[in-house]
């Protein structure tokens, strides 16, 4: 069967490092995973300027009940089924684990999402816009092409063991998209508990200042008791969630993702920026929103990946290295 591209023909940039971590930055290291740009093009990496943008508002803080919080989480998630993104995508990999921190060239991307977990992304090469590499989530699996190298990556979706001296071999679409897509808030088998706390921002001068913020910790039933399960950060700016803590079964941050730039897009209230970052496996992704689409019908041929004719298959899930090739259908040792 022959799947259509499900994405506009058409690059990817990675911007903010994670403010908690300070580390030398590699300026020529490679990672043979997901951004085949660094594969193919080379290690060397862009300078760039970063905007500030944790500056303390002079503005009255709003204020809301903890249900009104609720009730805002639960609006958005239900209002939203599906999305479709034209993005520039940035990233860093490396960080206390690694001791050193690399931040890899910006390519254009596409992404789309849909409910319960789908999640299809696709890179781009800079200046050719060629596929750089085609990513698809398929329930506790996941796969990936990457037409540059002629390789096709199969594992699961869960990290078991992650790899920390090749920290871009752990990403999993899963995790771009519980990010990407804020749950809501089911009474049935979770309950929230609101904190009223502050965050450490700057003022015109760079000088630290705390200002209120909410805080909803979301805890869930498990088999052995109640686990907690999330944070959500709400500014007292404008009552958004701007930052989420996604914890593992053991209670560790298994993702800190952070939300900036709200913009309207279609009637619809998005963040135009998302960071993801991984502590455990050492990387972050930021998706910055060009163009988002809001429940534009997706098919479910838009979310399969077929192997191609020829390819090279890595099976990162097995125990030999992740490198080890196995051959494609037709193919002999």
């Amino acid at each position: 069967m022959r799947i259509l591209n499900p994405f506009p023909r058409g690059i990817l940039k990675w911007p903010w490092r994670h403010p908690y971590i300070f580390m030398k930055r590699s300026k020529f290291w490679c990672a043979p995973f997901f951004l085949a740009v660094t594969w193919t093009t080379g290690c060397g990496v862009f300078l760039r300027t970063r905007p500030v943008e944790d500056q303390y508002s002079k503005a009255p803080l709003k204020q809301a009940t903890q249900q009104e919080l609720i009730d805002s989480i639960n609006a958005q998630a239900e209002s939203i089924h599906s999305l479709k993104a034209t993005v520039d995508i940035d990233s860093s990999a490396g960080g206390m684990k690694k001791g050193q921190v690399t931040d890899y060239k910006e390519i254009r991307g596409y992404v789309l999402a849909k409910k319960p977990d789908s999640l299809h992304m696709i890179g781009l090469m800079p200046f050719v816009r060629t596929t750089a590499f085609d990513m698809v989530s398929e329930g506790q699996n996941f796969k990936l092409w990457i037409p540059p190298k002629n390789k096709f990556v199969i594992g699961k979706n869960e990290v078991t063991t992650p790899n920390i001296s090749q920290p871009m071999e752990n990403i999993r679409p899963h995790n771009i998209y519980e990010a990407l897509l804020i749950r809501r808030v089911d009474p049935k088998d979770e309950i929230a508990v609101l904190e009223n706390g502050y965050e450490t921002l700057h003022d015109g001068k760079g000088h630290r200042v705390l200002q209120e913020d909410y805080e909803l910790t979301v805890i869930k039933k498990a088999e052995n008791g109640w686990a907690l399960e999330r944070k959500i950060i709400f500014s007292r700016t404008d009552l958004k969630p701007h930052e989420q803590f996604i914890y593992s079964e053991d209670g560790k941050v298994a993702t800190d993702a952070k939300y900036a730039e709200y913009k309207d897009f279609s009637g619809t209230i998005f963040p135009s920026r998302i960071q993801i970052y991984r502590p455990q496996e050492e990387y972050d992704i930021t998706l910055n929103m060009l163009k988002v689409e809001i429940n534009t019908p997706l098919k479910d041929e838009q979310f399969v990946l077929v192997q191609p004719p020829g390819a090279q298959v890595v099976h990162l899930d097995r125990p030999q290295s992740s490198l080890v090739l196995a051959p494609a259908p037709g193919q002999h040792n």
